[in-house]
């Protein structure tokens, strides 16, 4: 194998592919990054889980395969020089050569390598920008606690023209909606995706215009599997077992109040308030007429109280949220004005956007859990 490539093209197609490296791999094998060259160069990154394909141009005088250390190649390619990397293979080292610096690493056993799954069926595409931006609005809300599987995913739900993103860890829950160009109009599926592979990957395929998502519909082939395919990467993954929780009877169908706050001094306001808030005490939400009074401590601790503007619709009401959640909540909904809905103290509030025109549905929405004041 000989060939050569641009050393920035290099380094950010390893740096990407070796994302998917397995930090104890079970088998040695699965810390090797594939290296395939032939019109184009092929590089591969697997761990039974999660893959990782990228292709990129390359100039190819003797076409070959090798298998290196994923992650010594990874820093290596970083660290080289800005001159073009000459890349060769000698029976069992593979030796890189840029500007006055070379480095021999070792080969792994190519034939052990696995084969990487095939990609499912392709089902429609989506922009890329704004896939990126849907999964980290709903990503936060999963759980990270790997002894409930179901609840570290993202439930995709794909119904013709619309796909819907939900995710919980049972205190919040976010529900995103985005249109797509799908395969047929008429196609449908459901799955579960780890929520930390789905952000990373949304946020790593922003470099082409859009994202192809590939999955099996209903009783079809790829199933148990998603692919995403964009600027020449492609990646696939294994879906989450288990029943999602049925989270559209959770979002409440009419509330008893609302209020709209200017989400940037609000996000401020609740950070300076919660400074004093012990860990796990909530932040306390007044609303009254013009205004929210936030608190946080209590009279044996440190205390804070702020005021700042906000309208209301409905009675006054005291409502109070853990404060690392209504952060959470308001970083993302995207809108100068925060828009908050609540039925009682002790039920679920619904955090939104301002919808650009009256009566529109927001096309995302964070339930948020309150916190129980006693007292």
């Amino acid at each position: 194998m000989k060939f050569r490539i641009d050393r920035d093209a290099l380094a950010e197609a390893v740096a990407w592919t070796a994302r998917t490296l397995p930090v104890r791999p079970p088998v040695p094998v699965l810390a090797g990054m594939h290296l395939d060259a032939s019109d184009r160069l092929k590089l591969s990154a697997f761990d039974y889980e999660v893959s990782a394909q990228v292709s990129t141009d390359i100039d190819v005088e003797d076409p070959g395969t090798a298998l290196v250390s994923g992650r010594l190649l990874a820093e290596i390619s970083r660290s080289l020089p800005p001159h073009p990397v000459e890349v060769t293979t000698d029976g069992a080292k593979v030796m890189l050569r840029c500007g006055s610096a070379k480095f021999t690493l070792l080969t792994m056993p190519v034939e052990d390598y696995p084969t990487l799954p095939e990609m499912p069926p392709a089902a429609g595409s989506v922009g890329s920008d704004e896939f990126a931006a849907a999964v980290n609005q709903v990503a936060v809300a999963a759980g990270r606690d790997d002894t409930i599987p179901m609840l570290t995913g993202v439930r995709v739900e794909i119904e013709g023209e619309t796909v819907t993103l939900a995710a919980t860890d049972r205190y919040r829950l976010a529900v995103r909606e985005l249109h797509w160009k799908p395969e047929r109009p008429d196609f449908s599926a459901v799955a579960l995706v780890p929520a930390k592979t789905l952000a990373d990957t949304a946020k790593s395929l922003t470099s082409g215009a859009e994202v192809s998502i590939a999955l099996g519909g209903a009783g079809g082939t790829g199933e148990g599997m998603i692919g995403f395919e964009g600027g020449g990467r492609r990646t696939t993954s294994r879906l989450l077992d288990g029943d999602f929780v049925k989270y559209r009877s959770l979002l409440p169908s009419e509330y008893a109040g609302l209020a709209e706050i200017q989400t940037a001094p609000f996000i401020e306001a609740v950070k300076r308030v919660s400074l004093v808030a012990e860990r796990n005490t909530p932040v306390r939400l007044s609303f009254s007429q013009g205004e929210v009074v936030l608190e946080a401590g209590t009279g044996d601790e440190a205390q804070a109280v702020e005021a700042i503007e906000a309208t209301l619709e409905g009675e006054d009401i005291d409502i109070a949220f853990n404060p690392g959640f209504l952060l959470d909540g308001l970083s993302h909904i995207g809108s100068d004005i925060a828009r908050l809905s609540f039925t009682t103290p002790t039920k679920p509030a619904v955090l939104t956007g301002k919808p650009p025109q009256d009566g529109e549905n927001p096309n995302y929405r964070y339930l948020i859990m309150p916190v129980r004041l006693s007292g």
